[in-house]
């Protein structure tokens, strides 16, 4: 049996085919690529049920990942996650099915240690050395990680407001990293600069078609740990959206592979106010967002201005009669703050967005108290230590409580 049933890239655009045995970065369009496998090869090799006897990794998909040699595997374990039910914070939201997706758990306490697997993976597959990326944290510590786990060289651009741990991750793997005053579109031009002048790859967000890949297999999971049921409603925290993107690819193929029945989930943007480009695309039925001007958010994860795929966020939201709604700072930390009370679960900004959005979306019912309710938390509460001021009552020697 092949290890990978990848077929071609395709541009969601234009149509446009490329090879997945040669370096793409974006089509000839400008448009990001996306990957198609041979589901009716799949479809004959395959049972899910098959599944159940390989490791808890994301590789356990390897059918329906890119690369094509085991042998090129970088991994530190990533995948299979905690699948969490939340009924406490359920019954508070009057949600009576509200799960919890936890990706705090993964390599680098992040979800992008997913897409920097199958990004990394891929890459050395392809003979990539060298590669550079802007980020606001998260992915570019990532990616640096994996990259040095993988032999290769990397450079990273941030905001010098990017959180300090994911900052002094990506410079302990020896990447090289710069900080530039501006948010994450101005480390975007810097990169794309540099991209030319040194002939680096470049991983910035669906400028390489694979860290969508890592990413959809949080769909996968999600599809598994259900039982092969779809939920009702799943909510991502969005920025450049690739999570979002991914879960929509990942459904969407195990519907074609008859693993799933019935409707997609609506899926659900969760932006932040001080920066929704996509919530605002929504609101006014566009096919692609503006940039969004000075943008600003604690969640630093999705302070994005303008995603290069948002063509194809609104696109699944349109699709799965979803939406998108954006939260103030201030109820994220609120929410964060009831997630660790009543579930005992330290989440990041991110996730306690979601989880915020829950709530207001149960409150105007769109989402009803009956349904099946998947919210993604994208990180561990641990990596944004300045987030949460809570003051400590102090103990002198010999003092009782």
């Amino acid at each position: 049996m092949k290890f990978s049933y990848v077929s071609h890239l395709y541009c969601p655009k234009c149509g446009n085919t490329y090879s997945t045995q040669e370096v793409h970065q974006v089509c000839a369009c400008g448009s990001p690529l996306l990957v198609e496998y041979d589901l009716e090869q799949i479809k004959q090799s395959l049972n899910r049920e098959d599944l159940s006897k390989r490791k808890p990794t994301l590789w356990r998909y390897h059918e329906l990942l890119p690369v094509e040699n085991e042998q090129n595997i970088v991994t530190l374990g990533e995948g299979m996650t905690p699948f969490l039910s939340m009924p406490e914070l359920g019954k508070n939201m009057e949600v009576k099915h509200l799960f919890m997706k936890d990706e705090g758990l993964l390599p680098t306490g992040t979800f992008k240690a997913r897409g920097a697997a199958v990004g990394i993976s891929k890459a050395k597959e392809l003979g990539v050395n060298n590669f550079s990326m802007p980020t606001n944290g998260n992915a570019g510590a990532a990616w640096a990680l994996y990259g040095a786990r993988a032999g290769m060289k990397s450079t990273v651009v941030l905001p010098q407001d990017a959180p300090k741990i994911t900052r002094n991750e990506c410079a302990v793997s020896g990447a090289d990293v710069y900080l530039v005053n501006g948010v994450i579109s101005d480390a975007g031009r810097i990169v794309g600069q540099a991209v030319k002048d040194y002939n680096l790859f470049d991983a910035s967000t669906l400028k390489e078609p694979y860290r969508i890949e890592g990413k959809k297999t949080m769909g996968l999971e999600i599809a598994e740990q259900m039982g092969w049921e779809m939920p009702d409603v799943v909510l991502y925290p969005t920025g450049g959206g690739v999570g979002l993107i991914g879960i929509y690819k990942a459904l969407n193929e195990l519907r074609s592979l008859g693993w799933v029945k019935g409707q997609l989930p609506r899926l659900v943007a969760v932006q932040a106010e001080g920066c929704s480009p996509i919530v605002k695309a929504w609101e006014e039925k566009q096919k692609v967002s503006d940039f969004w001007e000075n943008s600003d958010t604690l969640a630093f994860g999705i302070n994005v201005p303008k995603a290069l795929g948002d063509f194809l966020v609104l696109d699944a939201i349109y699709k799965t009669d979803g939406c998108a709604i954006a939260i103030s700072d201030q109820k994220m930390v609120e929410e964060q703050v009831k997630v660790a009370n009543l579930e005992g679960s330290f989440v990041c900004p991110e996730g306690a967005a979601t989880f915020a959005a829950v709530r207001e979306l149960r409150e105007s019912e769109w989402i009803t108290e009956e349904e099946t309710v998947v919210a993604l938390n994208t990180g561990t509460g641990i990596k944004y230590p300045d987030t949460l001021n809570v003051e400590i009552p102090s103990l002198e020697k010999g003092d009782f409580i």
